[in-house]
């Protein structure tokens, strides 16, 4: 493709893209096909000749778009975000254009250092410790997302436990790891692939209302993992948990760790960014004193698209010391001398991407006020959607809801708890499959509830809404 050719194409593809989110809202919000739609669409082999980039353009909008759930839909309430927005897709635009590989310093210092100055001005704007900062001994670093962070930070905390004994000769001695039944699955993953053992984490109970890990059964469940002669080696609390955005207390589970020597990562993937907010910044009560490590990713609520997640460790040389080989073909006199990062050290991969420029585009083109403005927003029509549930006798509020996502359910009251579950699972289909808005569940105590998790930068107060009509138009009549 010649220089005119990409200019040409370039800004028919910047086109596209533009005339789609300006049009999304006409969409179904959920992909409207059957399993292998797409695939019977496709030729069975490549193309022997070259084919004109208008083809692929004209395939996208056939075969591909159809195929599309569409996460930037302003009635997108499943899951958490996956927040998108102009600068950051022009960031990204930029990092495929210079296709850096920044394994090393040295492989494109402009790489590494926008990404340690980024990931420092977030750890400001989110008021984190100073020792996450990059001028101690600590620092941060974006990984692809929060499963790779707890991974990694799952990798340092047995490090440590081991005293470098795992680096070198592989686990010798049983390793426990602490998560509650809300804790994000990528923890289980994690134990799996480090070879702890998922028979070797723990399960701690939580608050049956808020949903929150129960500190006193952690240490219960620590002294006796102790007794038995194991090696407690990392606790994962989490702020802002997958299912209800549970907040897990920091602050009292933080001292249990430093009794027992436990490496402490606070898993934030989803509401980490709302610290931004000083009114918000509540949710990280404890951070400050007792964790070693803290991710939160941009990528679901702060307009930087996927992925992007910032990662932060209080002593890198534990994270290194757990992930650096250094083979010949890698070795240079910058990273020999101490004076540079590399972040090839810091993660499971040796290659990596330019992700930092989207996420300094974002900063720099809204600024602090206009992330805190973003935030702000999708908190108070949260809120104003938990005031309509809460005023209608048909439904109930399940759990706490101080952020962007509200957990609630009808009351199916002439119905067991059994048949209840499947009626609201059925209530969830319906209103999924009519295209209008797209939901997921939960479940909490043997109850399943509706997720409304508001996030998409194109939302507004009429989409909110437009959704709570639809839920109520679907309940059956008394």
């Amino acid at each position: 493709m010649s220089s005119a050719e990409f200019r040409a194409h370039g800004r028919q593809v910047v086109d596209w893209i533009a005339d789609y989110l300006e049009t999304i809202e006409t969409r179904p919000v959920r992909a409207q096909v059957a399993p292998g739609d797409i695939a019977a669409q496709l030729p069975g082999h490549p193309p022997e000749q070259p084919e004109p980039f208008a083809a692929v353009l004209a395939d996208l909008d056939r075969i591909v778009l159809p195929g599309i759930t569409h996460w930037q839909h302003p009635r997108h309430f499943a899951y958490f975000p996956a927040n998108s927005s102009g600068p950051a897709i022009l960031g990204e635009l930029l990092s495929a254009g210079l296709g850096v590989q920044g394994m090393l310093w040295i492989t494109s210092p402009a790489c590494t250092e926008l990404e340690t100055v980024v990931v420092d001005w977030l750890a400001e704007l989110m008021d984190l410790p100073a020792r996450f900062r990059s001028a101690g001994a600590g620092g941060g670093v974006i990984q692809d997302s929060a499963s790779s962070a707890n991974l990694v930070a799952l990798l340092a905390a047995l490090q440590r436990a081991s005293a470098g004994a795992v680096t070198a000769g592989g686990i010798q001695r049983r390793h426990t790891v602490y998560v509650s039944s809300q804790t994000h699955s990528s923890m289980e993953k994690a134990a799996r692939i480090a070879g702890v053992g998922a028979d070797n984490v723990r399960v701690v109970g939580v608050d049956p209302v808020t949903q929150a890990m129960d500190p006193t059964h952690l240490r219960r469940l620590i002294e006796a993992d102790v007794e038995a002669g194991a090696l407690p080696t990392m606790v994962c609390a989490t702020v802002g948990t997958t299912a209800t955005t549970a907040i897990d207390p920091v602050g009292e589970i933080g001292p249990v760790c430093r009794e027992f020597g436990i490496w402490l990562h606070v898993d934030a993937a989803y509401a980490g960014v709302a610290a931004i907010c000083s009114e918000l910044r509540w949710i990280n009560d404890g951070v400050a004193g007792y964790a070693d490590s803290y991710c939160t990713d941009p990528h679901k609520w702060l307009l930087t698209n996927f992925d992007c997640t910032a990662f932060w460790v209080a002593d890198r040389a534990e994270l290194t010391g757990a992930l650096s080989v250094l083979p010949e073909y890698l070795r240079n006199q910058a990273s020999e001398s101490g004076t540079v990062l590399d972040y090839r050290d810091w993660q499971v991969p040796l290659g990596r991407r330019f992700r930092a420029l989207k996420l300094w585009a974002v900063i720099r083109w809204y600024g602090a006020a206009g992330l805190r403005s973003h935030i702000r927003g999708h908190v108070g029509l949260a809120q104003e959607f938990a005031s309509w549930v809460a005023a209608d006798p048909r439904f109930e509020i399940v759990t706490p809801h101080p952020l962007s996502l509200v957990c609630f359910r009808p009351l199916w009251t002439e119905l067991p708890v059994d048949a209840a579950n499947q009626a609201t699972m059925s209530l969830l289909e319906e209103l999924n499959a009519s295209g209008e808005l797209f939901l997921t569940h939960c479940s909490m105590n043997g109850v399943v509830a509706l997720r409304l998790a508001i996030g998409a930068p194109s939302t507004e107060h009429r989409h909110v809404e437009q959704a709570w009509r639809a839920i109520q138009a679907a309940l059956p009549p008394t």
